[in-house]
């Protein structure tokens, strides 16, 4: 299945995206994708209750707003320098293990919502990013059970302010919190949408001009690995996200260096996750 949100802002409501294209309404079904939704078998059971409900179930128009893919994560996991290009251009040694941080929860928006350079941002840079989504809790799980934990698989920008994350002391959950810098979706992919995790092309543009172009065959921890990992130093909970890394490309390793500005465009999307796109704008507030 592909799992969607769609409405306003705080108002989405769970849908699907059929195979041919078609979104549905699936509200009556009862429950937003959040934590009690893959806690309580929500995807056996919304697979069994469309069976029965998908042709009584109302279209959603085309043109209607993707919200986050999930709703209310308690965690958003990153992991950095996983791609040894990425690590490379960053002028960093590949790690041994995974390097781990967080992005707040509120950083979160549609797949196709505007990014704003937060206040005092000056180097706010792009990532795309593959998202592993938790389907049930887990803590010391061994990678050879990791993926049994996986509800799916969603396309991420792991956006960052560079001078917030690099120049500015402390660890790098200040360069990446920003509200609007982690639009998450078009869809969620479940597992058996995906064949192989681990061999996804994955791209993104910048005004119509490549930036990222890889694929997550480059990794440097695959998805179970990472899952297990995560999992010895946390309770992963059923909706929690862990976003794997981004390849090279991203504008910090530009010669010289290249970040976003009020009206350019970001394009992304990875192999079988569908696409996004944000508009760029400056904050205006006070």
């Amino acid at each position: 299945m592909k799992l969607i949100r769609h409405g306003d802002p705080g108002k989405e409501m769970p849908g699907v995206l059929l195979n041919d294209g078609a979104r549905l309404d699936v509200s009556a079904f009862g429950s937003d994708y959040d934590e009690a939704f893959f806690t309580n078998n929500g995807l056996a059971r919304l697979a069994d209750w469309l069976q029965s409900n998908q042709s009584r179930a109302t279209q959603v128009s085309g043109s209607a707003r993707l919200g986050p893919a999930v709703c209310c994560p308690s965690k958003i996991v990153c992991i950095g320098l996983n791609f040894r290009d990425h690590a490379a251009e960053s002028q960093m040694e590949i790690p041994r293990e995974p390097v781990i941080f967080f992005k707040a929860t509120t950083s979160l928006v549609g797949p196709n919502d505007r990014l704003v350079i937060p206040k005092n941002g000056t180097k706010v840079d792009w990532e795309v990013e593959l998202a592993v989504v938790i389907g049930k809790r887990a803590l010391y799980v061994p990678k050879d059970r990791a993926l049994d934990h996986v509800a799916g698989y969603v396309l991420h920008n792991d956006y960052s302010e560079r001078t917030f994350q690099l120049e500015r002391g402390g660890q790098w959950v200040k360069g990446k919190s920003a509200d609007t810098f982690a639009p998450l979706g078009p869809f969620l992919a479940t597992p058996d949408e995906i064949a192989n995790p681990g061999n996804l092309k994955m791209w993104l543009k910048v005004n119509g001009e490549i930036r990222q172009n890889s694929s997550t065959a480059n990794m440097v921890f695959d998805v179970a690995t990472l899952v297990s990992y995560v999992s010895e130093f946390m309770t992963l909970l059923p909706g929690d996200v862990i976003s794997t890394g981004t390849p090279a490309g991203v504008g910090l390793g530009m010669k010289p260096p290249q970040y976003l500005k009020a009206g350019d465009v970001v394009e992304l999307g990875i192999e079988g996750l569908g696409e996004s796109r944000q508009n760029v704008v400056h904050y205006a507030g006070h």
